[in-house]
């Protein structure tokens, strides 16, 4: 009770000191026993209709703050309705574990209506991220071993270690063309390449060539498809299909031929794939298709599904990190100093065996939970429960909607002690009494099953980079995020790369 003390001092706002005292009580042992109905769960002021027109018009980019703000209103549980969606929405680590410990082995979450609209009018088959029930639970089962198991990732490792090896040389030849030694250049790009080159090879097992001076038109094709699907994805997914279709159907369009180009891509990946494999079984580890595809556990449309969902999440979610980290150190020289003397103390053990890259560089890996604890590429990890539980002390009914809000989570110093600072030691700490709750890949059987893939790229180009440059910028200020379905920086300051001798 201690703990929801501490973070209700933190929702100050014009209902603060009702709040503080509630909480005072609490830790006193004076709350009251009894549940308390869904109905007195707080609910988010304003009319739902209002607000799913008001998406409509305007987006919603700041809705992780708004989120933030209503958190600090109205406590840390409260009930958010836009059009036709009912939802409870909670950021503190105890209601997580109850939600962890209340889902069975086919945790159900919310459906993205305009994903499944297009999968629905194309005839295609939907995959993991798409499903719910016994056919997602069959499906992720026999994935989970050639994408998720330790033994996938020591396989995939060494396809990303070069890839990320790569990189770093085309940065260098970039900047030993400029007679200062360094290169200051907005790097979105080239990190947008690095991605897609990566899963690729992980994947489908083929190079792109996008580290190259010109990449293929196919391979920017499919980056601004993957973008312009996110976009359209976020001004579709709360209102009801039924009257979006004759409210944007320009939106509604671009959704659809956006999905198209990425179906394409990926459906061509896989049967370059599936024929080369009926000439003949390869004699090495060529990818996480050809594995799936040699072990004929699913059917083809099912690999096609989940291959497509993969892809689609390769990109994006990858890279924002990525860009997100190098800022925050070229802001922290100190930290990015520690964790280049990391890479370098283990470069010998990992260009021996690039596996040993996930116990050799802990820093490292705490640096990249802190960069996920402030900018969650997904801000929000849903269930729909599927029994009654009661949360703040509250009674949620089977049917509802619970969404944990990361980045609110991510940023309460009740949880994390001056959470404006980028500290990723405090992953690192012994001592500390509670396990820090890192949630940025979901949690349970339902976490994002591009983890390890996502893992292992973001930490060899990390490593390979620190080794090689030293990472600057001139600014200070904190980055303006937006929401545009994944978590973004709106602009990005251009970054100074130094050769280190």
């Amino acid at each position: 009770m201690a703990f929801r003390a501490r973070a209700a001092v933190w929702m100050a706002g014009p209902r603060g000191s009702l709040r503080r005292a509630h909480a005072l009580a609490a830790s006193a042992g004076l709350a009251p026993k009894a549940v308390l109905p869904f109905e007195a769960i707080p609910q988010c002021p304003g009319n739902k209709w209002l607000r799913l027109l008001k998406i409509w018009r305007e987006g919603a980019e700041d809705l992780h703050l708004q989120m933030q703000r209503t958190f600090q209103e109205l406590g840390p549980i409260f009930r958010y309705d836009v059009g036709g969606r009912y939802m409870v929405h909670v950021m503190l680590p105890e209601d997580v574990e109850k939600l962890k410990q209340a889902e069975g082995s086919q945790p159900h979450r919310m459906v993205l209506e305009p994903w499944l609209a297009h999968r629905q009018h194309r005839g295609q088959k939907c995959g993991v991220f798409l499903l719910n029930g016994p056919t997602w639970r069959s499906d992720r089962l026999r994935l989970n071993p050639d994408v998720m198991s330790p033994q996938a990732v020591q396989k995939f490792v060494p396809m990303v270690d070069r890839v990320a090896r790569d990189f770093s040389k085309a940065l260098m030849a970039r900047v030993l063309q400029n007679a200062r030694g360094s290169l200051t250049v907005d790097i979105q790009p080239s990190i947008f390449y690095y991605t897609l080159e990566a899963s690729n090879l992980v994947l489908f097992g083929e190079r792109l060539g996008l580290l190259s001076q010109s990449p293929s038109p196919a391979s920017l094709n499919f980056i601004h498809a993957l973008q312009t699907m996110l976009k359209s994805t976020m001004q579709l997914m709360f209102m009801p299909r039924s009257l979006s279709r004759w409210t944007s159907p320009r939106v509604w369009k671009q959704h659809f031929e956006a999905w198209d180009y990425i179906f394409q891509y990926a459906n061509n990946s896989i049967q370059k794939i599936y024929q080369e494999l009926a000439l003949g079984r390869p004699q090495h580890y060529s990818g996480i298709v050809s594995e799936l595809l040699v072990h004929a556990d699913m059917t083809l449309d099912a690999i096609k599904a989940s291959s497509i969902d993969l892809t689609a999440g390769s990109v994006d979610t990858t890279a924002f990190p990525l860009l997100m980290t190098l800022f925050e150190l070229a802001r922290n020289p100190e930290v990015q100093q520690a964790l280049r003397q990391e890479s370098l103390q283990a470069e010998a053990k990992i260009s021996e065996n690039p596996q040993r890259a996930n116990t050799e560089l802990p820093l490292l890996r705490a640096a990249l939970r802190e960069t996920l604890r402030l900018y969650p590429v997904g801000i929000t990890v849903e269930r729909q429960v599927s029994s009654d539980l009661v949360l703040q002390n509250y009674h949620i009914p089977a049917g509802t909607l619970v969404i944990v809000q990361l980045y609110s989570l991510g940023r309460n110093p009740s949880v994390f002690p001056r959470p404006e600072l980028y500290q990723p030691q405090r992953w690192l700490n012994s001592t500390s009494t509670t396990r820090l709750p890192h949630l940025a890949f979901g949690f349970g059987p339902r976490q994002c099953l591009g983890r390890r893939v996502a893992e292992t790229e973001m930490l060899f180009l990390l490593h390979h980079v620190l080794k090689h440059f030293q990472v600057d910028t001139l600014t200070q200020e904190d980055i303006n995020m937006v929401y545009r379905f994944v978590l973004m920086p709106s602009t990005l300051p251009l970054l100074t790369f130094r050769a280190i001798n």
